[in-house]
C-alpha cells in the first residue's frame, strides 16, 4: 500500500524543468510532468505532478525553491491602442515556482 497523502503541482519555466525534476529525483519524490504555457507571457513551461508522503511537503518546497530561479526579462510591450511597440523595453521579473497542494484521499496503483 502506498501512502501519497499530497499531490502537488509545480508550474516551472521550461528552462528549470531538468533541474527541478533531478532535484526531486535525488529526493526520491515521484514526480512526472508535461509541458504546458499560459500566464501572463504565455510562455512554455512545465507542470509537475509530485506526490508526496506526509512528512515531505517542507523538503519538497525547499528543493523547487533552490532549483527553479527567478529573472529578469525585458519586453516590448505595445501600448494599449498604439500598433507601435514601446520605445524602451520593460523590465519583468518571470520564474521561480508556482506550487499548488491538493490533500488526497484515495490513492491506487492498478
Amino acid at each position: 500500500m502506498n501512502d501519497i497523502k499530497l499531490l502537488v503541482f509545480a508550474v516551472v519555466q521550461e528552462q528549470d524543468h531538468d533541474t527541478a525534476v533531478r532535484a526531486l529525483v535525488k529526493l526520491n519524490v515521484p514526480v512526472t510532468f508535461f509541458a504546458s504555457a499560459g500566464g501572463f507571457l504565455g510562455r512554455r513551461n512545465a507542470t509537475l505532478l509530485i506526490g508526496l508522503r506526509e512528512g515531505r511537503e517542507e523538503e519538497t518546497i525547499k528543493s523547487l525553491e533552490e532549483s527553479c530561479r527567478q529573472r529578469i526579462e525585458y519586453l516590448t510591450l505595445p501600448l494599449e491602442g498604439s500598433p507601435l511597440p514601446m520605445p524602451a523595453p520593460v523590465p519583468v521579473t518571470v520564474g521561480g515556482a508556482t506550487i499548488f497542494a491538493l490533500p488526497v484521499e484515495r490513492f491506487e496503483e492498478i
